[in-house]
């Protein structure tokens, strides 16, 4: 008898990595562990679209769950293996020995299940040493992500813990960051979850996770969608959004992914079904079967994993018209645009304060625009200043030559010398997290808050410094005002809703990753006559004629242009 389990080495330092699964294994809270529990109809529905089902041999399959939890995924497959080998006669430990392996890092969650899964192989017939022993073989308790297996696997499923970087012990997460390249930027944990799990897969063997949406297009996804794109394919999406596949509400953004070890470049798509046995049975049997029906909501998508760039598995009359212009003209950055985010301090309460109120040198503060500010479409500035503790030379000015602003600080020093970037370089305690540029402030700008369910974009004229809560739009070479035109006019919300992950309600977020992804004509391209046309459309409310300067500017046809106005023609989507 063999354990797809290794033991784990002994590594130099090991202690304090030990140390910290040991705490949460023990003493985490759900939450702390970012367990989320499936519905039944859901894990059903997962195992079926990966090929796990009682009509196939699974007692000569093997079977991985990395995080399982109460069993929501481990306790259906293992009934479905059950009733598989007493049909082949297999129903012994010897035969069902190699069939599952499964981990859980809470000792108590752990004992739970284990006991759950002995009393179920003792239902149907298992002698209680058989079950206890059996089940030792299949299941370990202790992190999955530091844990060393010896075979390779031909399905695995579940749902990876939702848990955040700053929520993992440091010592961990530098360690997980050794071993696994797919973490990046502020990746959650699920990615190394899922980086793991694909490269325990046999070939042609399939991985089905229900998990955030995020990764699919976000930057701390990038790296993932590398690693997939080099050794897998994508060959079943299902938007779960808004649908009840949890036992709890909770404020994901869910998706279905069946990813196999092959190169199969056809990635089958749908979109959130009803949650109920019979409706979900019947969407697996049409991905599953060889040719999607018509009216079966399934759609077929080629070459849907380029190398690192963000999966569009919606809207593809959308997504065909963005790739054409995309072929045709130049980014945002291209023609000269420039996209930021607006000064984060860390110590709001600190920094920002009623402008005309703030005891500091005039050199030190500047006005500051907040979201509040442009509710209304237009700029209504309500008199909030920021502190600037930077010198025009980028570094931080001399206290002692500036005491008003010394003195200032000084009396908020704690709440300002508390937060993570003062800790970090105590010597530089007084700098915002961004570093602020003045002469931004002068500048002509459009400001665009971050989550909005259409392009929210507002001309700001050169008076006021941008919060953080707001992107900003800045050219050296187009009118910012036709720039806003043409933004307004429904290309800017045309690129940024294929690129973005939706938020509830539909929204989209306008951040400068995806404002990157507009295309623009370069200015000196465009015709006089056109030119004056968007500034003057700047002034007026006229949609018709602003529908003619557009549809000229990219050379769209009248399907075209409705897609860009928001108005699908209800063909072709997912």
């Amino acid at each position: 008898m063999k354990s797809y389990f290794a033991l784990q080495p002994a590594l130099p330092g090991f202690c304090p990595i030990s140390e910290a699964v040991e705490k949460l294994a023990t003493d985490s809270g759900v939450e702390e562990r970012g367990a989320i529990f499936t519905k039944r109809e859901v894990v059903e529905f997962i195992l079926d679209l990966i090929g796990y089902v009682e009509e196939a041999p699974l007692s000569e399959f093997q079977l991985l769950e990395p995080s399982f939890g109460a069993g929501d995924f481990l306790i259906p497959a293992i009934e479905r293996l059950i009733t598989e080998s007493k049909l082949a006669g297999k129903f012994n430990f010897h035969s069902l020995e190699a069939c599952v392996r499964a981990v859980e890092l809470h000792k108590k969650t752990y004992e739970s299940a284990k006991k759950k899964i002995e009393s179920l192989l003792c239902e149907n017939g298992m002698s209680k040493r058989d079950a206890v022993l059996l089940t030792g073989f299949w299941l370990r308790q202790g992190d999955f992500l530091l844990t060393e297996f010896s075979d390779r696997f031909t399905h695995v499923v579940g749902n990876p813990p939702y848990v955040r970087q700053d929520s993992v012990p440091d010592v961990l997460v530098a360690e997980y960051r050794d071993r696994f390249s797919t973490i990046y930027d502020r990746a959650d944990l699920y990615i190394p979850f899922f980086e793991c799990s694909l490269s325990l897969l046999q070939e042609n063997g399939r991985l089905g996770f229900i998990c955030a949406n995020r990764w699919t297009k976000n930057k701390y996804g990038q790296k993932l969608r590398e690693f997939i794109s080099r050794g897998f394919s994508l060959s079943v999406y299902v938007d779960m959004v808004g649908t009840d596949a949890f036992d709890s509400e909770v404020s994901a953004y869910p998706a279905i992914t069946v990813i196999e070890r092959s190169k199969e470049s056809i990635t089958r798509v749908a979109e959130r079904p009803k949650i109920d046995r019979n409706t979900l049975r019947q969407l697996a049997n049409d991905i599953r079967s060889p040719e999607p029906q018509k009216n079966s909501g399934v759609v077929e998508v080629r070459d849907a994993t380029p190398s690192g760039a963000p999966w569009v598995l919606e809207s593809f009359e959308e997504l065909d018209l963005v790739r054409r212009l995309e072929d045709a003209f130049p980014t945002l950055e291209e023609v000269n645009c420039k996209v930021g985010i607006g000064v984060a301090t860390g110590a709001d309460n600190a920094f920002i304060g009623d402008f005309d109120s703030l005891e500091v040198e005039d050199s030190r503060k500047l006005p500051l625009v907040m979201t509040r500010d442009i509710l209304d479409g237009v700029v209504n500035w309500r008199g909030k200043g920021i502190i600037n503790p930077f010198s025009e030379n980028g570094g931080l000015v001399d206290l002692d030559q500036f005491p008003k602003l010394g003195y200032y600080l000084e009396t908020r020093r704690d709440e300002i010398a508390g937060r993570h970037v003062a800790k970090k370089a105590p010597k530089n305690w007084y700098r915002t997290i961004d570093r602020i540029y003045p002469s931004l402030t002068k500048k002509e700008k459009l400001l665009i808050p971050d989550i909005k369910g259409d392009a929210f974009i507002v001309y700001e004229g050169g008076k006021l410094y941008p919060h953080h809560n707001l992107y900003y739009i800045t050219s050296d070479e187009w009118d910012v005002r036709a720039l806003q035109v043409v933004l307004r006019s429904g290309i800017a919300r045309l690129f940024v809703s294929i690129y973005c992950t939706r938020m509830r309600g539909d929204y989209l977020r306008f951040q400068a990753q995806y404002l990157r992804k507009i295309r623009l004509p370069k200015w000196s391209s465009i015709d006089d006559i056109l030119k004056s046309q968007l500034v003057k459309l700047s002034e007026t409310e006229n949609k018709q004629l602003l529908r003619e300067v557009v549809s000229d500017l990219y050379g769209l046809t009248s399907s075209e242009l409705k897609l860009v106005e928001g108005i699908s023609n209800g063909s072709g989507s997912g």
